[in-house]
C-alpha cells in the first residue's frame, strides 16, 4: 500500500528544529565566553613567554657589561650577543632589537666637575626611549614594560636601568633595552584564537549531527505508528501499539486507544441498536402487509372495517416505536443539549404531562392524577427533555397498570434535589430484574402483549442522565406492591 503524502496541516516548526533553535544559542553563547575566557588565557601565557625571553636577554645583556683592564666599562660583545641570540632563537623571533648604553651619574658630585658624556655600548640610537615613569624595582634593577613604535611598527619594549662603577669610581647607570616586534605575537595569538574557532565549529557541527540523528531515531516508533494507522484505513478501528514508543509519547498514544476503545463502543452500540431496530420495525410491517393482503380480498364491508381497523392500530404502535427510536437515538447523543439549561419548574412540566395523557387513562378506565406540590420545584435542565422522560415514565404506567388502576404523578424536594414520583399500584417489578427494564428492547415476561418495544424507560434514563439525574425504581406501597419511578435532579 502506497502512504499518501505528508499534506497535513500545521507547522512545520517541528521537534528538530525546535531542539536546535533552544540548544544552539546556549550552546554558542557557552562556547563563545569559554573560548574568549581560552583566548585571553592563552593570549596573556604566550604575553609572558615572549617577556620572559625579552627580560632573559636583557638581564644577559646587563651581565656582560664588565670592567676592562684599563679600568673602563666595556660589554663583552661575543658573551652578550652569544647569550641573547640563543635566547631569542628559543621562540623563533626575528628583527629583535638590542641596546645596551651607559649614562653617567652626577647625584653627589660638583656641579663645576666635567660630566662624561653617555656612551653606547651595542645598539642603535634611534630606539624608542623608555619612559620616565613606570619603572619597578626588580631584583636589585629598575625595569619598566612599554609599548612603542619604531619605524612605523608595533614593538614590545623592556629597560633595565642599574649602577655601575668603574676603577676610577666613576658611577654610571647601565640601561639594558630589548626591542621585539609585535608581530610574531599577534601571529600566535592569531593562531590560537583560530584553532580555538575551529574547535568551536567542529562542536557545534558535532552537537547538531548528534540532535538530528538523535530525534530521526527517537521519532522512527512514531512513523511505525503512522503506517499502521494509514494501513487501517476503513477497517475496524484497533488500538495503537505502544511497543517501542518514547516514553514521553506513551500518554499521548494512550489515550488515542482510549479514544479508539471509546469510538468502538460507540460503533457496537449503534450497530447493536441498528440490529435491534431492524428488527423491532420488520414485525409490524410484516402484520400490516399480512392486514392489508386480507383487506383486499375481504368482501364482508364490517370485516373490512375491522381489518382496516387493526390496520390502524398497528400504524399506531409502528409510528409510537419509530418516534421512541429516534428520542432514543437523541438521548443518547453524548453532546450536551443544543441550548444552554435553565431553571425549570418540574412541578408544571408533570401538571403538563398528566393532561397529555388523561385520555389514554380514560380508554382503560384508570385514575391518572397529579398532586400538586403548592410551589415551584425547580431543576436547572432541559425542559423539553425532561418533559419527554416523565412522558415516558406516565405512558409507560399506563401501559402496565390494569384496568381501573390508579396512577398519581407528583413533584417535591427533598436534600438539595428536586423529585418527580409516579407511582401505580400495578404488579410492579421485582428489586432483582429492576436494572434489566433499563435495557433497550427488554420486556419482562408476561408485558409483550402490552404492545410495548421497551424502550420507554431507556429513553427516560437517558435523558435523565444528559441532565444530571437519574431514574430509579422502587416499590410504590410498603407492602412490596406497585411500581414507583422517581425522576432525581440537582436542585437549582
Amino acid at each position: 500500500m502506497t502512504l499518501p503524502p505528508r499534506t497535513e496541516p500545521g507547522s512545520r516548526f517541528g521537534i528538530r528544529a525546535r531542539l536546535l533553535v533552544l540548544l544552539l544559542p546556549c550552546l554558542l553563547g557557552l562556547l563563545a565566553l569559554d573560548s574568549w575566557n581560552d583566548y585571553r588565557a592563552l593570549r596573556d601565557l604566550a604575553q609572558d613567554a615572549y617577556d620572559r625571553v625579552m627580560l632573559a636577554s636583557a638581564h644577559a645583556l646587563r651581565r656582560s657589561v664588565v670592567v676592562t683592564a684599563d679600568g673602563t666599562l666595556q660589554l663583552d660583545a661575543h658573551t652578550a650577543q652569544s647569550t641573547a641570540r640563543a635566547v631569542l632563537d628559543a621562540i623563533d623571533a626575528d628583527n629583535q632589537l638590542m641596546s645596551v648604553e651607559l649614562l653617567p651619574r652626577t647625584a653627589g658630585q660638583d656641579r663645576a666637575a666635567a660630566v662624561p658624556a653617555p656612551r653606547r655600548l651595542l645598539g642603535e640610537a634611534d630606539l624608542p626611549q623608555p619612559p620616565v615613569d613606570g619603572w619597578a624595582s626588580v631584583d636589585g634593577l629598575s625595569t619598566v614594560w612599554y609599548d612603542a613604535h619604531h619605524l612605523g611598527h608595533p614593538v614590545r619594549v623592556v629597560a633595565l636601568r642599574g649602577p655601575q662603577v668603574d676603577e676610577r669610581g666613576q658611577p654610571f647607570d647601565v640601561q639594558v633595552q630589548v626591542v621585539q616586534p609585535s608581530r610574531p605575537r599577534a601571529r600566535a595569538e592569531a593562531d590560537s584564537l583560530r584553532q580555538q574557532l575551529l574547535r568551536d565549529a567542529r562542536m557545534v557541527l558535532m552537537v547538531s549531527l548528534l540532535v538530528w540523528l538523535g530525534v530521526t531515531w527517537s521519532l522512527k516508533p512514531l512513523e511505525r505508528l503512522r503506517e499502521s494507522v494509514i494501513r487501517r484505513q476503513g477497517g475496524v478501528p484497533e488500538p495503537l501499539d505502544v511497543t517501542g514508543v518514547p516514553y514521553e509519547v506513551s500518554p499521548l498514544v494512550i489515550a488515542v486507544n482510549a479514544q479508539v476503545a471509546s469510538y468502538r463502543e460507540l460503533l457496537d452500540a449503534q450497530s447493536q441498536f441498528l440490529a435491534d431496530a431492524s428488527h423491532q420495525l420488520r414485525t409490524p410491517l410484516a402484520i400490516m402487509m399480512t392486514q392489508a393482503g386480507v383487506a383486499l380480498r375481504e368482501k364482508d364491508p364490517a370485516r373490512l372495517q375491522e381489518t382496516l381497523r387493526a390496520i390502524r392500530a398497528q400504524v399506531g404502535r409502528s409510528r409510537r416505536l419509530c418516534e421512541q427510536l429516534l428520542a432514543l437515538v437523541h438521548a443518547s447523543e453524548r453532546t450536551p443539549p443544543g441550548s444552554a439549561p435553565s431553571d425549570v419548574d418540574l412541578n408544571g412540566i408533570a401538571r403538563d404531562v398528566v393532561v397529555q395523557h388523561l385520555t389514554l387513562a380514560h380508554e382503560k378506565d384508570q385514575d391518572l392524577g397529579w398532586a400538586d406540590a403548592g410551589h415551584a420545584v425547580t431543576a436547572q435542565a432541559d425542559g423539553a427533555e425532561l418533559y419527554e422522560v416523565l412522558a415516558n415514565l406516565v405512558h409507560n404506567a399506563i401501559v402496565h397498570t390494569p384496568v381501573g388502576g390508579r396512577i398519581t404523578v407528583e413533584a417535591s424536594a427533598a436534600d438539595g434535589q428536586s423529585l418527580v414520583e409516579v407511582r401505580d399500584d400495578g404488579p410492579g417489578i421485582a428489586p432483582a430484574r429492576r436494572d434489566e427494564v433499563f435495557e433497550r428492547f427488554r420486556q419482562l415476561a408476561g408485558t409483550a402483549g402490552n404492545h410495548g418495544a421497551g424502550l420507554g424507560l431507556s429513553i427516560a434514563r437517558a435523558y435523565a442522565r444528559r441532565n444530571g439525574g437519574d431514574v430509579v425504581l422502587a416499590d410504590a406501597g410498603p407492602d412490596g406492591t406497585g411500581l414507583r419511578a422517581i425522576l432525581r435532579l440537582p436542585q437549582a
